[in-house]
């Protein structure tokens, strides 16, 4: 991972704070990756349960943050997802991807600022998938049965067998791919 002297959020903002334009520029084309992934590349990981789709969008938004910081990461994690709102996921799926992706991200970038060795990276990302996890369980038996007109203990009935093993899948998947990825597209960065 990067070292604190080679972080991209140390040189890419101006002296007042502001985003500079090559910031501006770069987390627009991790909004377009990230938008690219949700639309287009989403595929069931669980077995007979086509309803809960992963798409690697949350892997952007990783490498966002890790590169230029929770701001970033939290650009990304929501800007992409508002074209989903005119899509079949409407609102809730909107929602959903929100939760599932900010709350990953944020706390995942917050610590890998604080600690910028693959040592902090794996904390973060451990800390972040928790959080997600508990975050995405709890968004499920909130909102699940107001978009999907099922009672509520009918989706606390589809915790273990469904939704737990289909976040776990997919927190594991975004993180370990951002841990392969982050290094290579770091290097680029920095040219």
């Amino acid at each position: 991972m990067a070292t604190s002297s080679t972080r991209h959020d140390t040189h890419s903002t101006t002296a007042g704070g502001g985003w500079s334009t090559k910031r501006i520029a770069v987390t627009a084309l991790f909004c377009a990756v990230a938008a690219i992934c949700t639309l287009f590349i989403e595929f069931p990981i669980l077995p007979g349960v086509t309803f809960l789709k992963y798409d690697p969008s949350a892997i952007a938004a990783l490498v966002a943050g890790f590169a230029f910081g929770p701001a970033t990461g939290a650009v990304v994690s929501v800007l992409p997802y508002l074209v989903h709102l005119a899509t079949e996921s409407g609102i809730y799926g909107t929602f959903m991807a929100i939760v599932a992706t900010l709350t990953l991200v944020l706390p995942a970038s917050l610590v890998y600022q604080r600690n910028t060795t693959m040592r902090g990276a794996i904390t973060g990302l451990v800390v972040g998938g928790v959080i997600c996890l508990v975050c995405c369980i709890l968004a499920n038996i909130v909102v699940t049965p107001i978009y999907m007109g099922a009672p509520r203990e009918a989706v606390i009935a589809m915790i273990v067998p469904t939704l737990l093993p289909f976040n776990v899948l997919k927190i594991v998947l975004n993180c370990v791919i951002t841990i392969l990825v982050y290094k290579p597209i770091s290097k680029a960065l920095e040219a």
